[in-house]
């Protein structure tokens, strides 16, 4: 078994023990594998492992690895800040994006998303911590963005995105990740249909889990350290 066969089966028997230990089912969490900065060959051998799910942070970089692996069963998942001049790439290629925040790349989303494609499955990133270094609304903006998301054609609102600040006080981590899985549950009062809770992380999915989370996004723990160039 290969080191990226290694990582995957560690990572889901992580997942599956903190499900448990969440007193949920142990398939409650999906695995969205963070394929970012590493190569086509690197994702096809994870796909030979099993995984189908993959995250992709860089606009350039994701199109050419998604043509190069055409011949695969893939689904893809942007998971980075979206840029207004980047959408269309977006909206033609992906199946989800994970950071919209703000309403004017919402609607471009949902003019781009060509007709014969299904809807874009689109989480609202929430920017929790308030921290001014990262994408996401204000706590207090989010049901209002995932509202209009929802009444947009073309997009499917799927849940809600964040990433917490760095931090070992594990109580202060695991209100961050209830904070946003509150706003699911207030989403779905007002009406509307959201079922995704994007948390967690190779270093916090165990927490993230315990507070609800239903896909956490790993990469190091897959594919080892990222090299930034």
């Amino acid at each position: 078994m290969g080191a990226i066969a290694e990582g995957l089966q560690a990572t889901r028997s992580r997942i599956q023990a903190a499900c448990r230990r969440a007193s949920r089912d142990p398939d409650c969490a999906s695995l969205l594998a963070v394929s970012k900065t590493f190569p086509a060959a690197a994702v096809r051998e994870a796909h030979a492992a099993g995984q189908t799910r993959f995250g992709e942070s860089y606009v350039q970089e994701a199109t050419a690895k998604i043509a190069e692996l055409a011949d695969l069963d893939l689904e893809w998942h942007f998971i980075g800040p979206l840029q207004g001049n980047k959408t269309r790439l977006v909206a033609e290629r992906f199946a989800w994006v994970h950071g919209v925040e703000r309403e004017k790349i919402a609607r471009r989303l949902a003019e781009q998303r060509p007709p014969h494609l299904p809807p874009l499955n689109v989480c609202v990133q929430v920017n929790v911590s308030g921290e001014a270094s990262k994408s996401g609304c204000a706590p207090d903006q989010a049901l209002a963005l995932a509202a209009l998301v929802a009444a947009l054609p073309s997009l499917r609102l799927r849940g809600f995105m964040a990433i917490p600040e760095p931090t070992d006080d594990l109580s202060l981590l695991r209100g961050r990740f209830r904070q946003v899985a509150e706003l699911l549950e207030a989403a779905q009062r007002q009406g509307l249909a959201p079922d995704t809770l994007s948390l967690g992380m190779s270093a916090d999915l165990e927490t993230a889990i315990l507070e609800g989370s239903t896909l956490v996004r790993v990469g190091a723990a897959i594919f080892g350290a990222r090299t930034y160039f």
